[in-house]
């Protein structure tokens, strides 16, 4: 299901297994990864269109990070939790590169929900989210444990 900030926010109780969320696009520049690699992650295939072409990756190509910035904002306007995305965990995986030019989206998907033992205002939903590029094509799987709050009493 389509989602963005101004949708309700939900709880812990409104959640299930199967539940799926779908972020805004968002538009990958050049500009956009060279800044980020300066900052963060200084390699030349990051850095250099024509020194990528020598590399691994055999072109400019996103630092996994950046990537994973982005998929971040794209969570917290896409999943609606009340009390924001806090993750507890998770697994990253990058499959392919995020390049200049690439449209990414991400679909989430809700594999397991939780609820605490010790503590009964909360529990943990983990969350499968695929970043997407324009051709379907994953450039990252998250596998996250996000912590969930049931609605006050």
């Amino acid at each position: 299901m389509p989602t963005n900030a101004s949708q309700e926010k939900i709880h812990l109780d409104d959640i299930a297994p199967g539940d799926e969320f779908l972020s805004s696009e968002y538009l990958v520049d050049a500009g956009q990864i060279v800044d980020f690699a300066r900052q963060f992650d200084p390699q030349p295939f990051h850095l250099d269109e024509a020194a990528a072409k020598n590399t691994f990756f055999r072109g400019l190509a996103a630092s996994g990070w950046h990537t994973g910035a982005i998929t971040m904002k794209l969570l917290v306007e896409s999943l609606p939790f009340a009390q924001g995305v806090i993750g507890a965990g998770g697994e990253i995986s990058w499959p392919r590169p995020t390049r200049p030019g690439d449209v990414l989206h991400v679909k989430s998907t809700v594999i397991d929900v939780a609820a605490s033992r010790s503590k009964p205002n909360q529990g943990i939903v983990t969350v499968e989210s695929l970043t997407l590029n324009q051709d379907g094509e994953v450039c990252q799987r998250l596998v996250a444990k996000l912590l969930a709050f049931r609605k006050p009493a």
